[in-house]
């Protein structure tokens, strides 16, 4: 599947680093987007923000009518917030690609891995939409501040998901964010990347490094179509 520059991205939780940072990255490859609040007036200050810096219009709502608009949403909220926030749009979501980018970081020991019982978030979002959503969990190992300037970053991006087609227009979604979309195999596989990010987090801190990110080597051509 091939997203064309008209797909409008709803950005749920927009006002965060990860939803800001992507919502503009995704503004400057030349898609519509709006982002999405727990409450509309600090949707609207964020949009303004950023139409302002890009010269271009942002638009902006309370999550719910966010997810409702878009014709692809992507979820960007803490652990804490994810199945609230799950809740509040699933009756506006259904038949569409939902991106959850959602990690299991439990504060205040972040750098130890920490899964929920149901094995990842990807499973506690799924046990919440449904399959009537085109669930694809991504966006979990790449530092927000960076993602939120101009900088070329090297890191790729795991994509998980089992309907193929979704989880390919989410790798090209990576893509035009200006990093490199992977095809990670089902959405259970999740749990490697949301494990992942408690470990990067630990480099970052031990190595002084600032936001450790993830590349695989070797020469990666465009994938099987039964991948």
């Amino acid at each position: 599947m091939s997203l064309d520059k008209k797909t409008l991205i709803g950005v749920v939780g927009g006002t965060g680093k990860l939803g800001f940072a992507l919502a503009r990255r995704w503004a400057k490859a030349g898609y519509p987007v709006i982002i999405g609040s727990r409450t509309e007036e600090k949707a609207r200050a964020v949009a303004a923000e950023l139409s302002a810096e890009l010269g271009q219009q942002i638009d902006s709502a309370a999550n719910p009518e966010a997810a409702a608009r878009a014709s692809l949403v992507v979820v960007t909220v803490p652990y804490s917030a994810q199945a609230e926030t799950l809740h509040e749009i699933r009756a506006n979501v259904l038949g569409k690609i939902v991106v959850d980018t959602t990690v299991p970081l439990q504060p205040p020991k972040v750098m130890r891995v920490q899964l929920p019982e149901e094995g990842s978030a990807a499973k506690c979002a799924l046990a919440v939409l449904g399959e009537d959503v085109r669930l694809v969990s991504a966006f979990h190992s790449v530092a927000a501040h960076k993602l939120a300037t101009d900088a070329e970053i090297a890191c790729d991006v795991m994509v998980f998901g089992d309907d193929k087609d979704a989880r390919a227009a989410v790798v090209q979604l990576a893509d035009d964010a200006g990093l490199r979309g992977i095809h990670a195999g089902a959405l259970c596989n999740a749990v490697a990347a949301e494990a992942l990010t408690s470990i990067l987090i630990f480099v970052n801190k031990t190595y002084a490094v600032d936001g450790a990110g993830i590349q695989f080597t070797g020469d990666l051509i465009i994938p099987r179509e039964d991948v």
